[in-house]
Formats: structure tokens, sequence, C-alpha cells
């Protein structure tokens, strides 16, 4: 019987693993043409965890034989019970990413106005943390729950929800309260990835927005790492919030003889031969006026804020060669004593 027991887990074995090369090999067929874009997600996501999953399944199924009276079937058969629950763990959440992947597949972040692209992307990655916390929650507990020992704390995992919820809700306040705003976050979106914010005084990027933190990469490539309530509980800029159009301005402190007309004509040709101009708003005006010189103010737009620093240190640059070469009398003058005083607070000690 001993004999007879070892050679029906062993054709259970070579059994299961035929069944999953075979699987492999139709899923390399099916995603083998260019327009089968789904079968080679599939092919690509769950082809190892196949080679495993139905030897599993099948030794499971084998070792569970009543008519099998082996002492050896209790050992084997726990054993493939615990694999398989972490086999059949490992599937679940490979399927779980396939359909990740087949939704994000979808998305194309690098058009211009991709605001509806990043609001779906932050929901999936943000679900998807969620869902697969879930399922390793389930797994544990019927882990748990499949020996007799362990069952009591497997039934406590699933049904004690609440007293869980309690001791937990003292132990770990800021988790839960980051958690609950991420859910937050993830549904009323005040920030996407992809988010240009100021936050902290910092211009930067929405990099990653994880269940208790967010990532945000600033201007100069630094990461600053927030806990994810500080976008509930805090004020901060996002510049690209419905839009990721943005206004950008650039200011002059010109001489009162400065022809404004002949600026405006100079700084409407400068945004016409720029790619970065968007075409939408442009101005420029005499916003103020002091003692010794008048504050002329461009306003322009382009598509998003990267764009809109670097069109704003075009105007500046160009501007500032037009007025050199065509109207030096623009130049702001001040007074020789304002120079002289200048250079004495510039003295050193």
């Amino acid at each position: 019987m001993k004999i007879q027991y070892w050679q029906i887990l062993a054709l259970a074995l070579v059994a299961g693993v035929l069944t999953g090369w075979v699987i492999i090999r139709l899923l390399r067929y099916l995603s083998s043409r260019n327009d089968r874009q789904v079968f080679r997600t599939i092919y690509s996501s769950i082809t190892h965890v196949l080679y495993f999953f139905f030897p599993a399944l099948f030794l499971t199924l084998v070792a569970n034989n009543r008519f099998i009276r082996a002492r050896e079937s209790v050992l084997v058969y726990s054993l493939s019970k615990v694999l398989l629950i972490a086999i059949s763990t490992w599937l679940t959440i490979r399927i779980i990413t396939i359909f990740e992947r087949l939704i994000l597949n979808q998305l194309d972040l690098n058009k211009t106005n991709n605001l509806q692209e990043r609001k779906l992307f932050t929901k999936v990655k943000f679900i998807k943390r969620l869902v697969v916390i879930a399922v390793l929650i389930v797994s544990v507990s019927l882990l748990l729950l499949s020996f007799r020992q362990g069952r009591e704390f497997g039934l406590g995992i699933l049904t004690s929800a609440g007293i869980v919820s309690v001791i937990v809700g003292f132990a770990a306040q800021k988790t839960i309260a980051n958690l609950l705003a991420g859910i937050q976050i993830a549904f009323t979106q005040p920030i996407k990835i992809e988010d240009v914010v100021i936050v902290e005084n910092e211009w930067g990027r929405i990099e990653e927005i994880n269940l208790t933190y967010v990532v945000v990469k600033l201007w100069d490539l630094r990461r600053m790492i927030l806990p994810i309530t500080y976008f509930v509980e805090n004020s901060y800029q996002n510049w690209t919030r419905n839009d990721s159009s943005i206004i950008g301005s650039a200011l002059f402190s010109l001489d009162f003889h400065a022809p404004v007309d002949k600026l405006r004509s100079a700084f409407k040709t400068i945004l016409d031969e720029s790619s970065l101009w968007d075409g939408e708003t442009a101005a420029l005006q005499v916003t103020d006026t002091r003692d010794q010189y008048m504050v002329v103010r461009t306003i322009m737009s382009a598509h998003n804020a990267s764009d809109a620093f670097d069109l704003r240190c075009e105007v500046r640059e160009k501007l500032i060669e037009y007025i050199r070469k065509e109207a030096p009398e623009a130049l702001p003058k001040y007074p020789l004593e304002n120079i002289k005083s200048g250079l004495a607070d510039a003295r050193p000690l």
C-alpha cells in the first residue's frame, strides 16, 4: 500500500506539471500574434505560477482520497493544503495584476491633456493595493482554518473585526488615519499621479501615491516623502487639478520712456516663434508705477507647468535682448546717489 500511495502521488505531480506545460504552451501560441495584447499580458504574468499551481492542486486532490489509508497521507495532505493555499494566493495576486495591466495599457499618460488618464491611473493603483491586502488577509485566515489548532485564530481574524479594529485603533491610530485618508484621496482625488504641486514651499510632481504616504518628485530630483494625511489636513497648491494648462508671468522694471506698444509687438512675435506657447493667452501690461520706473508684466499660457517655466525664461531672455538693441531708452536708470549707496552697502567690513 505504501508503494502504491507514493506512486499515485508521483503520477499526480507529473500530471500537474504536464497540465501546466500544456496551458502555458497554449497561452504562448495565443499570444504570438501582435494583435493579441490580452493574451500576451496573461502569458507574461502567470507563466511561472502555473508550473506550481497544477502540481499542488493535483497533489492535494490525490492526498485527500478517502480510499487511501496510509499514515503518510495525513502529513502529505496537510503540507499540500498549505502549499496550495500559498500558490493560490500567488495566482490570485497575479490575476489582479493582469487586470491592472490591461486597464493601464489603455492609458496614454504622455499626451498633453491626460487628466482623465491620471485620474483612472490613481484609482486603479490604489484599489489594486487594497484588493491585494484583502486577499492576503483571507489567505492567512484560510491557512489557519485548515488546522485544528489554528482554527480559533482563523475564525478570530474573520469574525472579530470589531474587537480587532478597537485594539488596532489604539495601537496604530496614525496608520489607520493614513489609510482612510488614502481611500478618500483615491476617490475624491485632490491629487493624482503626475500632478504639479507646491508643498512646503517646494515645486514638484506627485510621483507615487501609496497606502500611507505620498512621494513628491521635486524640481531638482529630490524626493519629498509626506504622510498621505498631509494632503487632507493641510493647504497646498495643485497646478493641474482640473487642467494641465497654466499661465506664467514675467515682470520687467522699465524706464518711463519705454515704448510699450513696440514691446507688446515684440512680445507677441516672441510667442509666435516659440513652440512652448499654446496660443491661448498672451498679454503685456503696465501693472504698477514707482517713483523711478514702471512695472511691465507679461503673461503667457503653456500646455503644462514645465513648458510654462521654460517659456517665461525664454520671454525674459528675448525681450531683454530686444530692449537692449531696439529700445535702450527703456532700460531703468537710477540716480547717482543710489548707485553710490549701493556700492557702499556692498563694501566689505
